[in-house]
C-alpha cells in the first residue's frame, strides 16, 4: 500500500514545523481518540481550559506517553515548556485527576534541564505516524528512556515519521530510526543538523525556510545560530529575513503549489503546500 510518506519523498521539509511558542504536555497512556483531546475521555471542561491557553499563549498541547506503556493508573506526569528563543525552558510536575491540569498551566512545577524527545505515533489521526512513528519511539526509548515520549498529532504528516526537540521547539521529519537517535543526540550536544529539519516552531514559515538555506549555506549548526534580527515582506509573496550569528540576510518567495494527490492518509480530497525559492542570500 502506498502512504502519503510514500508519496511526498520529494517535497520539500523547510518551512512546514506547525507554530507554537509553547508546549503542554500531558502524559494519557490511552487510548486516543482521532481528535486527541476532545476524544480521549478528559474532562470536557479542562479540555476547553487546555484549548483556551493554547490560543491565548500561542502553544501547542499534546497527549504524550512512554513508549510500549498503554496501562492508566497513579500520578500524571505533565511539562510546560517554552520554546521562545532565549527564554527555553521546561517544568513539569504531576497530577493525579484531569482538574489538576487547570493549575498546572500556571503552576511553578520544577525545573527540568533535560531535553525531551518527542516521536508523533498518532495512527488513529494519520497511520504514517505509527508505522513510522513507533519504531522511532523505540530507537530513541532504547538509548533514552527518560527524555522520550510517544506524543499525539503534530502536524504535517506526510513527513513521518515527526521528530520534536525540547525544549527549542525544532521539528523534524522523514529520519529513520538510526538518524532520529543521531539527531537527538545531536541537539543534547547543542547542534542541529539540517538535512530532516522542517523549523523551529517558534517561527513563521518564510523565516525556518531562510534559516534552512542560511545553515546550508553557512554551515551553523548550533541550536542558537542565525537567530532573527528583522522580517520584512517587499512585496506579495516575497520575504527579506536578516539574521545574526552569522550575519546572513536571505530573500525568498513563497508560491503555492497544487500536487493533485491528498497530503494525507486519512484525507479524502487533494491538499495544497507552500514552497519557498531563494531569491538572493547574502553573508
Amino acid at each position: 500500500m502506498t502512504r502519503c510518506s510514500d508519496l511526498a519523498a520529494g517535497d520539500a521539509r523547510e518551512g512546514t514545523a506547525p507554530p507554537g511558542e509553547r508546549w503542554f504536555l500531558v502524559e494519557h497512556p490511552g487510548p486516543w481518540g482521532r481528535v486527541a483531546f476532545a476524544q480521549s475521555g478528559l474532562d470536557p471542561a479542562v479540555v476547553t481550559a487546555l484549548d483556551a491557553w493554547a490560543r491565548t499563549a500561542r502553544g501547542r498541547v499534546l497527549l504524550i506517553r512512554r513508549p510500549g506503556r498503554r496501562s492508566a493508573g497513579g500520578p500524571r506526569r505533565w511539562f510546560r515548556v517554552d520554546s521562545r528563543p532565549g527564554h527555553e525552558s521546561v517544568r513539569t510536575g504531576t497530577v493525579t485527576d484531569d482538574a489538576g491540569l487547570v493549575d498546572a498551566l500556571s503552576a511553578p512545577g520544577t525545573a527540568h534541564p533535560e531535553p525531551l524527545y518527542l516521536a508523533c505515533v498518532h495512527g488513529r489521526h494519520d497511520t504514517c505516524c505509527a508505522v513510522r512513528g513507533r519504531p522511532l519511539a523505540a530507537a530513541l526509548a532504547a538509548v533514552e528512556p527518560d527524555r522520550t515520549w510517544e506524543c499525539s498529532h503534530v502536524g504535517g504528516c506526510r513527513f513521518a515519521p515527526a521528530l520534536v526537540l525540547l525544549p527549542h521547539g525544532f521539528v523534524l521529519g522523514g529520519t529513520s530510526p538510526a538518524q532520529g537517535v543521531a539527531a537527538a543526540a545531536g541537539y543534547a550536544d547543542g547542534v542541529v543538523d539540517p538535512a530532516f529539519l522542517r523549523g523551529r516552531s517558534t517561527d513563521p514559515p518564510a523565516v525556518q525556510a531562510a534559516q534552512h538555506h542560511a545553515r546550508l549555506v553557512t554551515g551553523a549548526r548550533g541550536v542558537d545560530a542565525l537567530r532573527v534580527v528583522a522580517v520584512d515582506a517587499p512585496g506579495t509573496g516575497r520575504w527579506r529575513v536578516r539574521m545574526a550569528g552569522p550575519d546572513v540576510e536571505v530573500e525568498l518567495t513563497e508560491r503555492r503549489v497544487d500536487p493533485g494527490r491528498p497530503l494525507t492518509c486519512a484525507a479524502t480530497a487533494p491538499g495544497w503546500m507552500r514552497e519557498f525559492d531563494v531569491l538572493a542570500l547574502r553573508s
